[in-house]
């Protein structure tokens, strides 16, 4: 499962230490999995299952990590090292467990398997959208978003993505599209899927033309918003001295794209190249580089971030 490094513009633990924090989270879900596939092979052997909370823990409140002493009150130095405890507790205790009614539907390992990624990527959104001690009002479209489920179920462990992140310059906003280091490569993304079997006729121009059936209508070229997130992502690691190559491409996984005259620079990955463009993607089975790393901090350096202060904390300092 690829890493999600930033979302949109909510706060993420990977500010606090991105240099930490990868090789972290492949630990943790290696260790997670092994105990989460104990925990189904006990459940298949048992015949009475002993019933356990309907909500798991790390769902309601996944912040609190499990810590005994979440509610004292901390200096700035001893919340950070309250986090580190808390995270090292997390990997000595199970985080996930399966519930009575998860377990009447898991009949095979690969049923377990499929609960587990699940399970990860709700995980990861509350990681992508909080911290200890401050958290992003976090819109809930994102727990079922079918592009990032996909991109974060289906990638590498040693992908870092970043999610329609939105960067500031000066005192200007600048949304991205889709960013992923690679630990040889980035990747600049922009999904275009409508209806199943659209054409979309490339040019130019400002504006592309889509055909469905008999129908035709225009849309703002996805090659805009592209090379703005390509200007900028090779602007940021030119200015960090970072040499890794950036590539672009337009993806459409249900549809076909029909630009004959295309310019170079841009890859036009339609329906009929998609699964092989992915495989390409799955097979890069490189560990997480220092380049990446670097390359990933210099976006998140000029990371717009919009959180408040866990009303837990305020409760504490009021008192």
């Amino acid at each position: 499962m690829a890493q999600l490094i930033k979302l949109q513009n909510y706060i993420s633990r990977y500010e606090n230490d991105l240099f930490h924090y990868p090789a972290r989270y492949v630990r943790l879900k290696k260790q997670e999995w092994r105990r989460f596939q104990e925990k189904w092979a006990h459940h298949q052997a048992v015949s009475f299952i002993k019933p356990i909370q309907l909500e798991d823990d790390w769902m309601i409140e996944p912040e609190k990590e499990r810590t005994g002493f979440f509610r004292s009150f901390f200096s700035k130095k001893e919340c950070q090292l309250s986090e580190e405890e808390s995270i090292q507790k997390a990997e000595d205790t199970p985080m996930f467990s399966i519930n009575e009614t998860e377990s009447t539907f898991l009949h095979t390992e690969e049923d377990a398997k499929k609960l587990f990624v699940e399970k990860m990527y709700q995980f990861q959104v509350k990681w992508a959208s909080s911290t200890l001690l401050h958290k992003s009002p976090l819109d809930h479209k994102y727990y079922v978003d079918e592009r990032l489920k996909f991109l974060l179920q289906r990638l590498p462990d040693t992908f870092l993505v970043f999610y329609e992140p939105v960067l500031r310059f000066q005192k200007a906003t600048v949304e991205l599209d889709i960013v992923i280091m690679t630990p040889i490569e980035v990747w600049c993304l922009t999904f275009l899927e409508e209806q199943n079997d659209a054409v979309f006729s490339g040019t130019a121009e400002r504006f592309w033309t889509k055909r469905y059936g008999e129908a035709e209508s225009k849309l703002l070229s996805p090659v805009v918003s592209l090379s703005r997130t390509e200007t900028l992502v090779n602007k940021l690691l030119r200015y960090e001295q970072i040499d890794l190559p950036v590539r672009k491409a337009i993806l459409s996984r249900n549809g076909y794209i029909d630009y004959p005259s295309a310019p170079a620079g841009i890859d036009y990955i339609d329906k009929r190249a998609f699964d092989t463009w992915f495989h390409y993607m799955r097979k890069v089975s490189s560990p997480l580089k220092m380049i990446q790393l670097k390359a990933a901090k210099a976006l998140l350096d000029h990371a717009d971030t919009i959180s408040i202060r866990r009303p837990e904390w305020e409760e504490e300092e009021s008192k």
